[in-house]
């Protein structure tokens, strides 16, 4: 389930397009202000953002320009004004595509749609295979295997080594990785993430004598790069 986030100041269209975006089954998030957007739009979680231009704190094309810095998430600009002058000026700082405001909520759901299915073919292009050593995790067939040798694990231990390979040498929250693993919407029990981490580690990590999962106290955990 895809997750977007409406960075809009305007609090009546901030909630219409976000009933409208949850009714379509997407996940949504908001900020209100320019400087929330781009913490909140930096977040691993996020598939894509609507981000509108006039916004206090840091202006909308701003926080475009700081994302592309940091993130190709998909970016589409909401703006009051018709001016292409600014249609162009957003597509120059890297956003994908561009609405007027008013606009009909069809169109940006289309608009939605065609964005997340761009990332994901070009997702599916970059990456299809992760590593670590002799350790290969194939993304396409879910397959993973140690110097040839094929490794068997459960739907639930692949999606986690996989995750921590994706964000090798950054410290993921156990939260995080409930909601990304195992789709948790809250931060409950996160008791189930070291379950499985234990699992990992007794399938790869004691059987191959290997150690690459690291336990960030008070955090969750990382993989590093090899040294």
């Amino acid at each position: 389930m895809e997750k977007i986030l409406i960075v809009e100041d305007d609090n009546k269209i901030a909630r219409f397009v976000e009933l409208e975006l949850r009714h379509e089954g997407y996940k949504t998030e908001t900020a209100s202000d320019g400087r929330t957007g781009l913490a909140k739009a930096l977040e691993p979680q996020t598939d894509l953002v609507l981000l509108d231009i006039m916004l206090p704190e840091l202006s909308g094309m701003e926080v475009c320009r700081r994302i592309r810095q940091e993130s190709s998430v998909p970016i589409i600009m909401l703006t009051a004004k018709g001016d292409v002058t600014d249609k162009v000026a957003g597509l120059d700082m890297g956003a994908n595509d561009y609405m007027t405001k008013p606009f009909a909520i069809e169109e940006l759901l289309a608009r939605i749609r065609v964005a997340l299915k761009q990332r994901a073919n070009a997702g599916k292009k970059e990456m299809t295979a992760l590593a670590y050593g002799k350790l290969s995790v194939d993304l396409a067939t879910r397959e993973v295997s140690y110097d040839g040798e094929q490794l068997t694990l459960t739907k639930k231990e692949f999606d986690l080594l996989a995750f921590l390979l994706k964000n090798k040498n950054r410290a993921v929250s156990r939260e995080e990785l409930l909601s990304a693993v195992w789709d948790y919407d809250y931060a409950g029990d996160t008791n189930v993430v070291d379950v499985y981490v234990r699992y990992l580690r007794q399938k790869v990590e004691e059987r191959l004598g290997i150690r690459f999962i690291e336990t960030v106290r008070g955090v969750g955990y990382m993989i590093k790069d090899e040294n």
